[in-house]
C-alpha cells in the first residue's frame, strides 16, 4: 500500500516550525526554506521526501518480525509516542531512558524478568506468604519496574532500530544504539545535527500536533509492514541484529543500575 506524503497536511500540523535562527544548527542548513520573523522554516517537500525514506525502511523492519524502539520522555511527546507505538504492537520508552537499555541489554532483561517472577510469586500464592512490609517493598518494586520497562516487556531481543523525537532530549540513548551499529530514525528540528542519525525527517519536534502527525504517518508504515510479514521479509536488519545481540551477549561488563 503505497502511503504517499501531503505536503498540505504536514503545513497544517505546523511541522514547518523551527527554532529562533541563533539556535539553529548548521547542518540543518539544507534542509531550512527561509527564515521568517527570526524563526526558522523548514522546507517540508524534503520533510515529505525523507518521511517516504524512512517509512520504506521501517516498512522492511517490520515485516521482518524485529522489533522498532520508539523513544520519547519529553512532556508533549511521551503520550503521543506510547499510544502510537503500543498501536502497532512496538516498545517504546516514555519515562526515563534506563542507563544501559542498549549496551547492556542483558542487564535489563533481568530487571524486566524481575516483574515476571513478583506476578508468578502473585499467581503461585507465594507472595501471600510474605509478611505485609516485604509485599508492600515487592509491590513497590514492582510498580517502579512497571512504570520504566512496562513497554519493553515483551521485547526479548535488541530492537533493529529506534525511533526518536528530539535528538538533543535523547542523546543518551542515540549514543548507545550508535556503539551498537543500531539505525536511528529521527525528527530532527533546526537546533540538532542531523548526522547523528541514519533517517532524518526534518520536523518540529517542539508541537504536539506535529509529533502526532509525523507519528501517525510513520507507525502507518510499521503497520503496513507487519501486514506483509512473511511475505516480503527482510533478512538484513536480522542478520544485522543478530551480530549486535552476540556482541551485547559477551559484553556484560560495566551494567549501569536501573534504580533512581
Amino acid at each position: 500500500m503505497s502511503n504517499k506524503v501531503e505536503v498540505k497536511e504536514l503545513l497544517e500540523a505546523g511541522v514547518h516550525f523551527g527554532h529562533m535562527t541563533r539556535k539553529w544548527d548548521p547542518n540543518m542548513a539544507p534542509y531550512i526554506y527561509m527564515e521568517r520573523n527570526g524563526i526558522h522554516i523548514i522546507n517540508l517537500y524534503k520533510t515529505a521526501a525523507k518521511i517516504e525514506e524512512a517509512n520504506e525502511a521501517l516498512k522492511k523492519i517490520a515485516a521482518s518480525g524485529r522489533k522498532i524502539l520508539f523513544v520519547a520522555t519529553k512532556k508533549q511527546a511521551k503520550d503521543i509516542v506510547a499510544e502510537k507505538a503500543a498501536a502497532c504492537n512496538m516498545p517504546y520508552i516514555t519515562e526515563r531512558w534506563p542507563g544501559g537499555m542498549l549496551t547492556n541489554f542483558v542487564t535489563i532483561r533481568k530487571a524486566v524478568k524481575k516483574m515476571s517472577s513478583i506476578d508468578k510469586m502473585k499467581k503461585d500464592g507465594t507472595f501471600n506468604t510474605l509478611s505485609k512490609k516485604e509485599r508492600l517493598q515487592v509491590d513497590r518494586l514492582r510498580a517502579k519496574l512497571e512504570k520504566n520497562l512496562g513497554s519493553i516487556a515483551d521485547m526479548s531481543r535488541l530492537p533493529a532500530a529506534l525511533f526518536v523525537v528530539d535528538i538533543k532530549a535523547e542523546h543518551i540513548a542515540i549514543k548507545e544504539a550508535q556503539k551498537l551499529n543500531i539505525p536511528v530514525f529521527a525528527m530532527v528540528d533546526t537546533n540538532s545535527d542531523p548526522r547523528e542519525v541514519d533517517y532524518v525527517i526534518p520536523a518540529n519536534d517542539d508541537a504536539s500536533k506535529s509529533i502526532d502527525k509525523i507519528l501517525s504517518i510513520v507507525t502507518a508504515a510499521v503497520v503496513d509492514g507487519l501486514s506483509n510479514r512473511g511475505a516480503e521479509a527482510d533478512i538484513q536488519p536480522e542478520a544485522a541484529t543478530e551480530e549486535v545481540d552476540a556482541e551485547v551477549a559477551t559484553a556484560e561488563v560495566e551494567a549501569p543500575t536501573t534504580e533512581e
